[in-house]
């Protein structure tokens, strides 16, 4: 370890964090081209994002385990090999399903690589002083990475195409793995807890059945016996979980400190920051395409209200933290949140680019004032020997929050739209609609056209718009009203105070 620089440790674990955070984000704009180009429906089109997430967030626990005992240098450059081939399956990906099962994949690799980043991390910077620094620097190339993800995204697909997305994950990872060889320095625990393997398919399990459930629920019916047997099992699962970790002697998740008010106020903030902004990122673009009608690279500009305002305000964010307790600070930026996406909702009703770019901005403003929060609290609440099962707990909640958030507010969308267009055109091609409102939602017009004879498409056009529409507004208030609810729970929770404990308030892996 001697002979490797600190510095260009840092630098390679962030640019392999930056390359997972920009994937991540990259591919919300191009999501409608695809669509169009696979001939995917909307239920299609969430499973691009829910399969990469479920595999993600399923994995991150057990990922940091297989890095802390096998070692952090060889975890991550297993996960860059898999990321890399994944990605290479998705950009020459003929069908959709083809699609979701490489974006999976690339979630088992992706969340390899995140563990062994933090890890290395943690494992090289001792001194609290550099360690701080450290991390700021991680957390200013998350920052980069967040914003730049919508517009590159749409440059991209605007002039090369949405398959070079994922093939310039090539020679970027391959980069990143010469890098790695001399830079990552070897590391491993060797008091790292045992591999918790039945934990981890209760819970892999649990998040499957219940994105299953919401995502698949407009399609077959919310009343249809399978979707209720998806759903049910999926908390079953859930509960599976909780009672194999708690016979586990040293378990991925310390279900003990679920009794302190403090530590479930932190864990319900960052659920809430993550589905009620940070989902932001996949859905906005879409009322972008779908109903303001523009480009991709348009809409990833259209996005930069929120992510130059999301970048911004952390930094306004430190500086209040020193002045205002934990408790005002989230619930300061989670009303602010609940409030933009109110306000995006007006926004989409009344149209135009102006009132809406004004809105995202508000929502991108406490999203920015929750993203290093969410996360420090978390590990506030935790004994400093547990940290790297709290940020692991941290990074897992973010991710299943996004998750769960795309299956709850697709449903709505595609259920709300799909009844707008029954009710504007009456008792007209009504065994079309069904197939119409899956195509407009995912952003496929033309597709949802070819359903109709030619002479109704002038007629039925607008008004499939129009219903998307009133779907996405119906999402937007969902989601404010949600924001100001996570607001009162979580600053009343917060208000309790820390677990007696060694405290860590950096993460180290």
């Amino acid at each position: 370890m001697s002979n490797v620089s600190p510095r260009l440790t840092l630098l390679t674990a962030s640019g392999v964090c930056s390359l997972i955070v920009l994937d991540t984000n990259i591919v919300a704009v191009t999501l409608p081209s695809i669509a169009r180009d696979l001939g995917a429906n909307f239920a299609d089109i969430e499973w691009v994002v829910s399969a990469y997430m479920l595999a993600f967030a399923a994995l991150l626990l057990p990922a940091g385990s297989i890095a802390d005992r096998f070692g952090r240098k060889k975890s991550l450059i297993w996960g860059l090999s898999i990321f890399i081939l994944a990605s290479l399956g998705c950009g020459a990906a003929p069908t959709a399903l083809f699609l979701d099962i490489a974006r999976a994949i690339k979630g088992v690799g992706a969340a390899l690589l995140l563990t062994s980043a933090l890890a290395s991390i943690g494992h090289t910077f001792h001194d609290e002083v550099e360690r701080a620094k450290a991390w700021a620097f991680w957390g200013a190339c998350m920052g980069v990475a967040m914003t730049a993800a919508p517009t590159l995204g749409g440059l991209i697909t605007e002039y090369l195409g949405w398959r070079w997305i994922f093939y310039l994950n090539l020679p970027i990872g391959l980069g990143l793995m010469a890098l790695s060889v001399h830079a990552i320095p070897h590391s491993r625990d060797s008091q790292s807890a045992r591999l918790d393997p039945w934990g981890s398919l209760a819970f892999s399990a649990s998040l499957l059945c219940l994105i299953w459930g919401l995502i698949e629920a407009n399609r077959i019916g919310w009343d249809n016996p399978l979707t209720y047997a998806r759903l049910l099992g999926g908390i079953a699962l859930l509960g599976l979980f909780v009672l194999a970790e708690r016979l586990q002697q040293r378990p991925m998740v310390d279900l003990q400190l679920f009794r302190h008010p403090r530590f479930i106020g932190a864990l319900l903030g960052m659920f809430a920051y993550a589905g009620c902004a940070q989902v932001m990122m996949t859905l906005l673009p879409f009322y972008l395409q779908n109903g303001l009608g523009f480009s991709a690279i348009a809409s990833g500009l259209g996005m930069l209200p929120f992510a130059l305002t999301m970048l911004v305000c952390p930094r306004i964010g430190a500086r209040l933290a020193g002045r205002f307790a934990p408790a005002t600070m989230m619930a300061t930026g989670l009303t602010l949140v609940g409030c933009g996406n109110l306000l995006s909702a007006w926004a989409v009703n009344v149209g135009g680019y102006l009132p809406f770019a004004l809105a995202i901005a508000v929502t991108g403003a406490g999203a920015g004032l929750l993203n290093g929060d969410t996360q420090k609290n978390i590990m506030a609440c935790v004994p400093r020997d547990r940290a790297g099962m709290a940020s692991g707990m941290s990074t897992t909640m973010r991710f299943s929050a996004i998750m769960l958030a795309i299956g709850v507010y697709g449903a709505l969308l595609s259920s709300h739209s799909e009844q707008l267009l029954h009710t504007s055109l009456g008792t007209q091609w009504q065994e079309q609609v069904s197939g119409i409102a899956s195509r407009v939602v995912a952003g496929d017009m033309p597709a949802a056209m070819a359903l109709l004879p030619e002479s109704a498409r002038v007629m039925v056009q607008p008004l499939a718009r129009q219903a998307f529409v009133g779907g996405f507004s119906v999402v937007l208030w969902v989601a404010g009203l949600l924001g100001l609810l996570g607001a009162l729970v979580v600053g009343s929770l917060m208000r309790h105070p820390i677990p007696a404990a060694p405290q860590a308030s950096l993460p180290t892996r």
